[in-house]
């Protein structure tokens, strides 16, 4: 599957839109009236100073957090709640700002984890390991063996996560996203505490699962170069309000986001 164009995503399927919502921790206003929309087969860039309310929306859209006001939009369903579960069986999957694995397991087992609610069969079968669920593990497996391949990770698969550098953690946590096969895939500071040689790596995995697989992808990045180079369009947050949204060239011209980014008062 090849991933839409510029053009057809410009005219395309909205996948998920956010419509109004705001969010709040006491008297602490993280997201106030934010809209925008996700359209299918895009990279969608979120931008914005610390503080601005970047990981709060995505754990909003995840069912994380609940938001006191506002709607959103998932494959023509409209909630106003939902929780982390329903989201992933819904085919939205997350990267964490900081790696979210479980560093016992072998980077094998973690990716595996992610195919836990692909399985069909009950816990009593899967313990067993016998019959029919020795057949349904032996499927998943392949196919995480396919996406360990494609992170170019075979020789860390059998390696406890914990003994790795953070970059191939970072490949990892990607991977176990992955095998979920997510219809929507956020990622959280994706590039975060990378070398210049990790991001490239991590740049071109993300371009390949946009431009060969067609996957539909939200970011938030901190690294402009990175953001104006993938994305179709930036969504850029500043203290919890929207203050642009549009092409990486627009948004860099925009003279509210450079003076979010400058501190510039006018």
């Amino acid at each position: 599957m090849r991933a839409p164009t510029k053009q057809q995503i410009a005219a395309g399927e909205v996948l998920l839109s956010v419509d109004d919502v705001s969010l709040a921790f006491g008297g602490v206003k993280a997201v106030s009236g934010v809209s925008f929309d996700i359209r299918k087969g895009e990279i969608r860039a979120i931008i914005g100073p610390n503080g601005a309310g970047k990981t709060s929306m995505l754990n909003v859209i995840n069912g994380f957090y609940q938001p006191q006001r506002g709607r959103i939009t998932f494959k023509g369903q409209t909630r106003s709640r939902m929780r982390p579960y329903e989201a992933a069986l819904g085919g939205i999957a997350r990267t964490f700002q900081n790696v979210a694995l479980f560093k016992g397991m072998t980077a094998l087992d973690n990716i595996m984890a992610g195919r836990s609610l692909k399985m069909r069969r009950g816990f009593f079968w899967q313990v067993l390991r016998v019959g029919p669920a020795l057949s349904e593990e032996m499927e998943h497996r392949l196919l995480v063996e396919q996406i360990i391949d494609f992170l170019k990770i075979q020789h860390i698969r059998k390696i406890p996560v914990g003994k790795l550098p953070y970059g191939l953690q970072k490949r990892v946590e990607l991977g176990r996203a992955l095998a979920m096969e997510p219809d929507l895939l956020l990622l959280d500071e994706p590039m975060a505490g990378m070398n210049i040689e990790e991001k490239e790596d991590m740049c071109r995995y993300i371009l390949d699962l946009n431009e060969h697989f067609g996957t539909t992808i939200a970011l938030i990045e901190h690294d402009m170069g990175v953001v104006m180079d993938l994305s179709n369009r930036v969504l850029v947050l500043d203290h919890g309000v929207k203050i642009a949204d549009g092409t990486p060239a627009e948004v860099q011209a925009d003279r509210a986001v450079i003076d979010a980014y400058l501190g510039v008062s006018h």
